[in-house]
């Protein structure tokens, strides 16, 4: 999906509350500290290429250094470079500072919940993009779940997230303050 299609799919959703919430999502996603600390896990079946791919793509646009993505792989091929090599076992070593962000669009399953729960103990933080899984959501800081019958696709979900972790926030201009406090004063405009 290409940045106009993001944009669109934006303005489809401006009054769904998703906007919103995927940017609050991405601004979490910020606060890892240092670059590879962004750690990136799917289910067994599912890995989060996608993601990991948007993600690398904003964090050298926006030139943000702690948003650069490190794919965690259930069974990673020995001979692949390193940056492909990166098994469960990384999980183990996130502490304090680092982010896990797990994407599991159906169930995850114990094993990795299990890996999950041991990160966050050690003082990662959790978030989870998440089809309604229950579990996961418990386990996390903070998740977004997508599901079946939301007004977009997990796919359409991860493109949110990744551009809005890109996005570089603007400071309120005088006329956006003076229009808030005119919108609280007198109420919302309501059109014919």
């Amino acid at each position: 999906m290409d940045s106009g299609s993001v944009a669109f799919l934006r303005e489809l959703l401006a009054d769904s509350g998703w906007i919103e919430r995927t940017r609050e999502f991405g601004m979490a996603l910020r606060a890892t500290r240092s670059p590879g600390g962004l750690l990136l896990v799917g289910t067994p079946l599912e890995e989060p290429w996608h993601l990991t791919a948007h993600l690398a793509d904003e964090a050298r646009l926006a030139g943000l250094p702690q948003l650069t993505p490190t794919l965690v792989r259930w069974a990673p091929p020995p001979g692949a470079p390193p940056h492909l090599r990166v098994g469960l076992e990384r999980l183990e070593e996130a502490g304090r500072g680092e982010t896990l962000l797990v994407v599991a669009e159906t169930g995850a399953p114990v094993p990795l919940l299990e890996r999950v729960d041991d990160a966050r103990r050690t003082g990662a933080t959790i978030l989870a993009l998440e089809g309604g899984d229950a579990e996961l959501a418990g386990l996390a800081h903070d998740a977004i779940a997508v599901p079946l019958d939301a007004p977009l696709s997990f796919d359409g979900a991860q493109h949110l997230v990744s551009a809005a972790a890109g996005e570089v926030p603007r400071r309120p201009t005088l006329r956006d303050r003076l229009a808030r406090l005119l919108e609280r004063v007198s109420g919302p405009q309501v059109t014919d």
